[in-house]
C-alpha cells in the first residue's frame, strides 16, 4: 500500500517508488541593493534590490523529487575611493531568483546604482533596476523602478538630485515608497520568518553644502545606508539595502549595496531537509522557514 501522502513512480516487474505528493510554499525574494555615488560630487543613493514575494497571497506549488535553484544577488560594488579617473564606477545590485521545474522563474532585479557627478565618464541619472538609483545633484534624474515591470510592483524610482544648496544628490528609492530629493525610500515589512522584518530601503544622497565639513542624509528603512559629506553607509546584507551617496572629498567612499535574501516558508509535514548553499532552517508554528543569504537549492 501506498503511504498517505506519496504517489508511485517507475511501475514495473519490481513495483513502483514512493515518491511524496506535490505541495505548496510561500516566498520573498530579494535582490541586491545598488552602490551609492562614490568619486563624485553630488552623487545620489543607491536603488533597493526588488522585492517579491506571495507570503499571504497565492503559494506556489513544488513537486518531489525536483530540486530548486536559489539564487542571491549580491550588492553593487563601487572602484577605489579617491580616484578621479576610475576605469569602472559603482556598480547596480545582481538579481535573486527562485527557479526550478513546474514553476514560473521568481527573478527580483538588483537595485539601481546611484548616479555620478564630475567624474570621466560620469552619468548624473540613476540607475534603473528593482528600484531605481538616486539622480545626481543639478538635476540628474532618478533612475526608473520596478525595471523590468513586474506586478506586483517590485520597487520604485529613485528621487532626483537638486541643483541648489544644500547640494544633495537623489535618495535610491525602496520597495515602500520613491526616493526623495535626498533620503532613501522606504522599504516594506514582511513576516514571512515569524517576524517582521522590512527590506529592501533605498540609500540616502550625498551631501555638500558651502564651508560644510559634515552632514548626511537618511536611508530608507529596511537597510538602507545613510549619504553623507564624508564616508557613506553600505546598504544592509539580507535586507537589500541601496548604499548611500558620497560626497568627493580626499578617500570618502561610497556604500556598497546590501546582499540579497530568499526565503522559503515551507510546511514541516513537507519538509526534505535536502539543501545546498548553507540556509539558515528555523520553524514557525506548523512551518519551516528556510533562509538563503548565498545561492543555493532545495530539493522538494
Amino acid at each position: 500500500m501506498t503511504p498517505f501522502g506519496y504517489r508511485v513512480l517507475g511501475f514495473g516487474s519490481g513495483g513502483g517508488v514512493p515518491v511524496a505528493d506535490p505541495y505548496t510554499i510561500e516566498y520573498l525574494v530579494i535582490a541586491g541593493g545598488g552602490a551609492g555615488s562614490n568619486n563624485s560630487y553630488h552623487g545620489g543613493g543607491g536603488g533597493a534590490g526588488g522585492y517579491r514575494t506571495n507570503y499571504g497571497g497565492s503559494a506556489i506549488t513544488l513537486t518531489p523529487p525536483n530540486s530548486y535553484t536559489v539564487t542571491v544577488g549580491t550588492g553593487g560594488t563601487i572602484p577605489t575611493p579617491g580616484d578621479m579617473y576610475p576605469a569602472t564606477i559603482n556598480n547596480s545590485g545582481a538579481d535573486s531568483s527562485l527557479s526550478g521545474s513546474g514553476i514560473t522563474t521568481i527573478t527580483s532585479t538588483g537595485g539601481g546604482r546611484g548616479g555620478n557627478n564630475y567624474i570621466v565618464g560620469y552619468d548624473k541619472t540613476g540607475g534603473d533596476g528593482g528600484s531605481g538609483g538616486g539622480g545626481g545633484s543639478y538635476s540628474g534624474s532618478g533612475g526608473s523602478g520596478n525595471t523590468p515591470s513586474t506586478s506586483p510592483s517590485q520597487g520604485n524610482d529613485g528621487g532626483d538630485g537638486n541643483g541648489i544648496a544644500p547640494f544633495v544628490g537623489g535618495g535610491g528609492g525602496g520597495a515602500g515608497a520613491t526616493g526623495s530629493g535626498s533620503s532613501g525610500g522606504n522599504g516594506t515589512a514582511n513576516s514571512i520568518t515569524g517576524a517582521s522584518v522590512t527590506y529592501a530601503g533605498g540609500g540616502g544622497g550625498s551631501y555638500w553644502f558651502t564651508g560644510a565639513t559634515s552632514g548626511s542624509t537618511s536611508g530608507g528603512s529596511g537597510g538602507g545606508g545613510a549619504g553623507s559629506y564624508s564616508d557613506a553607509s553600505p546598504g544592509t546584507d539580507g535586507l537589500g539595502g541601496g548604499g548611500g551617496g558620497s560626497e568627493r572629498g580626499g578617500s570618502n567612499a561610497g556604500g556598497v549595496g546590501g546582499d540579497g535574501v530568499v526565503i522559503l516558508r515551507i510546511p514541516t509535514a513537507n519538509y526534505s531537509g535536502t539543501t545546498t548553499g548553507s540556509p539558515d532552517v528555523d520553524t514557525d508554528g506548523s512551518d519551516t522557514v528556510v533562509k538563503f543569504t548565498a545561492t543555493g537549492s532545495y530539493q522538494a
